[in-house]
């Protein structure tokens, strides 16, 4: 059986978390879209980690992790992290490159650098990672495909020439920049291709493989709805699908293979990067919120950006959840709102005077302010609880509500960081 974990809104919504504990029953979890941008942070037995490239399903030694083609794949910081947690205990990940992967390289990561402080006021959040560069080139088709590592190196050369013959004009006209040199490019391509050799192979094989023999497969996307390219807040988004759809092709599955789509939503909003969110609060009220939130405060796993925060969006979210093809919500961070009196939560949307509860393009979204319905607040620690009707009154009411309004069922409830805090529905 194939499972999708997904995001319903702007990313950080907990999916590293619920990937680790679902991947306890899986025999196969696939990354199947995005780069090093974002991180998914997880808290299991062997201590606290932020992981960026590698999949969450890492820490369970029964599992084959699986680095999809859709990936923008940064070799050396995966290679990083899978030091970074074996260094601390974890067993080495069994870990499958698929060689239709394509690579993030050096100059990618200038670009976005270079690019961001060109537009300086009118950037768009970017975490410098070289994911828009990076996607850019292979729609272009001027992209670096693993499998061209051990291919031919005169033609493997020869590409260099004519990539570098574009981007040093780039390098040198716009951006005033030193050219990129060929030949330590090409000796880079050629450190690379020694650190993966051991683990590129042909994945979607592996995976229509491990499908007829009815392995239990989990695929992993990164950020949320809102980010998607399509369907997200244009153009404050990132550069690849990040919806479940996308993981048929990311992962190289056929498309019906999916049969259940888990949308991760948290109890209420944050956000890193430029864009509209409606929902959003300042001041004290969000400091306390962040410092409160997520597993040590809301800041970002990658770049360590304070989160901007927000009341739970159910427009947003139930817009999410739909075109993720939704089977199931996972619904995190309950716990965090047991300070609270009374939790806003954001019903609707008053544009140009008129209330709507369905999610607009993004200049309608630009205008958008929060139509907010208060609900009491339960004012105790949920943290421990393992039965749904154990929560208090007002904490089921929460959730119930919410419910109602997005239209798609909460399954899972997740009030604590580690993967044992979660409570079935």
């Amino acid at each position: 059986m194939v499972r999708a974990i997904v995001g319903a809104n702007w990313g950080d919504e907990g999916k590293g978390k619920m990937t680790d504990m679902l991947a306890q029953d899986a025999d196969v979890v696939v990354r199947f879209q995005g780069g090093a941008n974002a991180g998914h942070t997880i808290v299991n037995k062997y201590g606290k980690f932020a992981l960026h490239t590698l999949p969450s399903g890492v820490f369970n030694e029964n599992v084959t992790s699986i680095i999809g083609n859709g990936v923008a794949l940064n070799i050396p910081i995966l290679f990083k992290e899978i030091k970074d947690i074996t260094e601390k205990g974890v067993p080495a990940p069994k870990l499958l490159i698929s060689d239709r992967a394509q690579m993030v390289m050096p100059y990618h990561v200038d670009l976005d650098t270079y690019e961001e402080a060109r537009l300086k006021g009118k950037s768009f959040g970017s975490t410098k990672s070289g994911i828009a560069p990076f996607y850019s080139d292979k729609y272009a088709k001027i992209g670096f495909q693993v499998s061209e590592l051990f291919g031919d190196e005169a033609e493997l050369k020869d590409k260099i020439e004519r990539v570098c013959t574009i981007k040093n004009v780039t390098l040198k006209h716009l951006y005033n920049r030193p050219e990129i040199n060929e030949s330590e490019l090409f000796d880079t391509l050629m450190e690379y291709k020694k650190m993966i050799e051991p683990y590129v192979c042909d994945t979607s094989l592996f995976l229509w493989n491990a499908i007829q023999a009815g392995k239990n497969i989990l695929l992993e996307g990164q950020l949320g709805s809102l980010k998607d390219p399509d369907h997200g807040i244009y153009p404050m988004v990132t550069s690849s699908s990040t919806l479940a759809a996308y993981g048929a092709i990311g992962a190289g599955i056929p498309p019906y293979e999916i049969k259940q789509i888990i949308t991760v939503c948290k109890a209420y909003s944050s956000a890193v990067g430029a864009g509209a969110f409606v929902s959003e609060i300042f001041g004290d009220e969000a400091d306390e919120l962040r410092r409160r939130g997520g597993d040590g405060g809301e800041y970002g796993a990658t770049t360590g950006r304070p989160r901007r925060m927000g009341w739970f969006d159910c427009v947003a979210s139930k817009y999410g959840c739909r075109i993720q093809g939704t089977t199931d919500v996972a619904f995190t961070v309950l716990d965090v709102l047991g300070y609270l009196d009374e939790i806003p939560v954001c019903t609707g949307y008053e544009i140009d005077g008129k209330v709507v509860k369905n999610f607009p393009v993004t200049h309608l979204l630009e205008k958008a302010r929060p139509v907010l319905t208060v609900l009491p607040g339960w004012k105790c620690d949920i943290r421990g609880i393992r039965k749904y009707e154990d929560l208090p009154e007002n904490c089921r009411n929460y959730i119930e509500f919410i419910e109602k309004e997005i239209g798609f069922p909460i399954t899972m409830v997740s009030n604590g960081p580690s993967r044992d805090d979660i409570i079935y529905r």
